[in-house]
C-alpha cells in the first residue's frame, strides 16, 4: 500500500525564493561572526596546537615495566602472546641467569600496525610487565619497521614527558599472583 504524503503549500512571502536565500545567508552569516568573536567557544580543537587533554584510563602506547635493577619484569610466560586477538605480540624465551626467574624476553616485538589495542594483553601478564598507559596516541612511520615495538623501545620511556596525562604512571600493584616472585614478595613483606 502506498501512501501519499501531500506538499506543503507554500504561500506568502514564501513564493519568493529570495527571501529564503536571505534567511539561509542570515544564518550562515550569524555562525561566521560569532566563531570569529568567540573562537574558544568552536566545537572543534586546534590540533596538534592544542593537544586535548587524554584522561587517565586511556590506552596509549605500550611499555614494558623494570625490576629494580632494570631488568624486564616479563618472564616470558606468553600469555599476553597467546591472549592476543591480532598476533601482534611475538616473544623468544630465554633462560635466565637468576635462579628465581626461570625465563626472559630475548626478544619481545610487538607489531602496532596489528595491533588493535584491546588491552587484553595488559590483563592476562599476572606480573603486571606490560601496560598500555603511554599517553601517546598518534604515532608515524616511513616505513612498517617504524611500527614495530621492540623490547629495547618497550624498556625505554621516560614518564616526565607527559606532565599533561593525569594519573599516567599508576603505582605497582603490591599483589603478585603467583610464582617465585610471590614468595619472594611475601617474604619481603613479613620481613
Amino acid at each position: 500500500m502506498v501512501k501519499v504524503v501531500k506538499r506543503p503549500e507554500v504561500k506568502g512571502l514564501r513564493q519568493f525564493y529570495l527571501v529564503e536565500v536571505l534567511i539561509g545567508l542570515y544564518t550562515t552569516l550569524r555562525h561566521v561572526i560569532r566563531n570569529l568573536i568567540y573562537p574558544e567557544k568552536l566545537p572543534t580543537v586546534i590540533y596538534p596546537e592544542k593537544p586535548k587533554p587524554i584522561p587517565a584510563a586511556t590506552r596509549g602506547l605500550h611499555r614494558l615495566m623494570k625490576r629494580e635493577d632494570g631488568s624486564p619484569r616479563c618472564t616470558a610466560c606468553m600469555l599476553c602472546a597467546t591472549n592476543c586477538p591480532a598476533f601482534c605480540i611475538h616473544i623468544k624465551a630465554a633462560e635466565s641467569d637468576d635462579p628465581y626467574i626461570e625465563k626472559y624476553p630475548e626478544r619481545f616485538d610487538i607489531d602496532l600496525l596489528r595491533c588493535v589495542f584491546c588491552g587484553l594483553c595488559v590483563e592476562a601478564c599476572p606480573l603486571d610487565a606490560i601496560r598500555m598507559d603511554m599517553p601517546i596516541i598518534s604515532f608515524t612511520g616511513y616505513t612498517r619497521q617504524d611500527f614495530i615495538l621492540t623490547k629495547e623501545k618497550l624498556l625505554d620511556h621516560d614518564n616526565s614527558d607527559f606532565p599533561h596525562a593525569p594519573n599516567y604512571n599508576p603505582p605497582k600493584p603490591l599483589d603478585i599472583t603467583h610464582g617465585p616472585h610471590h614468595n619472594e614478595f611475601l617474604s619481603r613483606i613479613k620481613k
